[in-house]
């Protein structure tokens, strides 16, 4: 091989290197301009329709002598509502919602630090959930649970719990409480 030979092999390897730097390079830089994966749980998505529930509260309900506390919040890359509550008294407790997208639905779960722990299925739209799950009493009946999280207002939030001994035909409210939001 001459040595012209050998420059101009080496120019269009030259030539052809750049062209792989220059292609990898705008491939790189269209993708950094690309819009950020928004995660499984998008905003505006069906797992983002409790939103309005978020935030910081004072709980008011009958028979409480002061208002308990309540904070409603995401976590897992914002697939799971999760509300933190203290009723005075030492009694605390935790409620958690998320939507499936295996079976595209709601499900939910409520445990407190008196050993009492709850599952739940529902639906929510609009401005309201209403979950359901059974359970047994202390006496062993069975039980059906509903809860319902209603949005009166922006800054306003109604939560009900009701037993039914008779399968649902007859419901006892068993807590009422009216949220005020404390994170304006």
């Amino acid at each position: 091989m001459t040595s012209e030979m050998a420059i101009g092999t080496l120019k269009r390897l030259s030539s052809f290197l750049l062209i792989i730097a220059l292609g990898a390079s705008f491939r790189t830089a269209t993708s950094a301009f690309a819009a950020v994966d928004p995660g499984p749980c998008p905003a505006g998505s069906n797992s983002r329709q409790l939103d309005f529930w978020l935030g910081d509260w004072s709980v008011v309900y009958p028979g409480a002598a002061t208002p308990s506390a309540s904070k409603v919040s995401v976590d897992l890359d914002q697939c799971l509502i999760v509300e933190s509550w203290t009723g005075g008294k030492g009694h605390s407790g935790k409620n958690f919602f998320a939507y499936s997208s295996d079976d595209k639905a709601w499900h939910g779960m409520f445990a407190d630090n008196e050993g009492r722990v709850h599952i739940f299925e529902g639906r929510v739209a609009a401005g309201t959930a209403e979950f359901y799950g059974p359970s047994r009493s202390a006496d062993g009946q069975a039980v059906l649970n509903r809860i319902k999280i209603v949005r009166m207002t922006p800054a306003k939030v109604e939560q009900t719990w009701e037993k039914s001994t008779d399968q649902g035909v007859t419901w006892t409210t068993v807590f009422s409480g009216e949220y005020s939001r404390t994170d304006h």
